[in-house]
């Protein structure tokens, strides 16, 4: 009895101690508390409209980028170690060295992105709640066209494929130099 009394308080304290840590390492500040976030994404970031905007609604770097489900924020977490190997390894600690990897980690994102159908983006963005008619027509036509071809069993994913990511890379951050998007599938 007193061993499982003790590994149930040891269990109270490491899931506290692991939920704090998880919370502590999911909002901006930490974020940019590496000047590599600080001085490249971080600066591009607050010239769009994810930053600042007429309503004021503002995402910050875990609402694109860190799931809010638990089992799916806890694998983003788990995969974010390779990040904090590749801070102590200094890959990006320079602007000429983040430009030198910048595709890389931008394709890193979309494939994430493409992998999760934009899920990150959904949190925030539904065509239920789009008025079209206060869009710009090419924006209105696409966004048609990709309810028209969402999968009836799944409304949220869309039949052809396509992702929010697919029509919206460059919407927080500046685009890689060399990216084209014409050599995309």
């Amino acid at each position: 009895m007193k061993l499982l009394l003790i590994g149930g308080v040891l269990g109270i304290i490491f899931w506290g101690g692991f939920n704090t840590a998880m919370e502590l390492t999911n909002n901006e500040a930490f974020c940019i508390s590496c000047h590599e976030m600080e001085e490249n994404v971080y600066q591009e970031y607050t010239s769009t409209i994810h930053y600042s905007n007429r309503t004021g609604v503002r995402a910050t770097c875990p609402d694109c980028h860190v799931p809010k489900e638990w089992i799916h924020k806890v694998i983003r977490k788990i995969k974010a170690s390779n990040e904090v190997y590749h801070k102590i390894l200094g890959t990006i600690d320079t602007p000429e060295k983040f430009e030198a990897k910048r595709m890389q980690l931008a394709q890193n994102v979309w494939k994430t992105m493409k992998e999760t159908d934009s899920r990150e983006c959904r949190n925030c963005h539904s065509f239920e709640f789009m008025d079209f008619d206060r869009q710009e027509e090419r924006s209105s036509d696409r966004h048609d066209e990709a309810i028209e071809s969402r999968d009836p069993d799944n409304p949220e994913t869309h039949g052809n494929g396509k992702t929010c990511i697919d029509c919206h890379k460059g919407i927080a951050h500046k685009l890689p130099e060399g990216y084209d998007p014409s050599e995309e599938q």
